[in-house]
């Protein structure tokens, strides 16, 4: 699974049990830390998830943002209490990707969180799948 870290919201995605897709599960409204957690422990239950993968948004220079301090921590915290593998993957553009996507498709939201956490998976699979075959 996938979360693209925002203040007011979380973009999930989920991939199948292959590791081979990646799509947009659900935008999570915000509440508090405990609600939150709940809520993702409740979506990781339900979709068997294995690992989690946290968009780090760094800056297009590769400087560290303050939003990606804020994703460390919730990354290190759903570690901890999920006690499931937690990495954090770069997510630079990715937003700008899910709106440029949005935009040539007939998707109406305003927001496209779990868009860009779909694409962040994929990035992040086809990294892994990458890296596995080189010699």
């Amino acid at each position: 699974m996938a979360v693209d870290y925002g203040r007011s919201r979380l973009g999930l995605a989920i991939s199948d049990p292959l590791r081979w897709t990646a799509r947009p599960l659900l935008i999570l409204k915000r509440k508090n830390r405990r609600e939150d957690l709940r809520r993702l422990r409740q979506i990781v239950l339900e979709h068997e998830v294995g690992q989690i993968v946290v968009g780090c948004p760094l800056h297009l220079d590769g400087r560290e943002s303050e939003m990606a301090v804020e994703a460390a921590r919730f990354a290190r915290r759903l570690e901890k209490e999920l006690r499931l593998p937690v990495v954090l993957a770069d997510e630079r553009l990715t937003s700008w990707e899910a709106a440029q996507t949005a935009r040539t498709t007939s998707r109406r939201q305003r927001t496209h969180d779990d868009l860009a956490a779909a694409i962040l998976l994929r990035d992040y699979l086809e990294q892994q799948r990458a890296t596995r075959q080189q010699p």
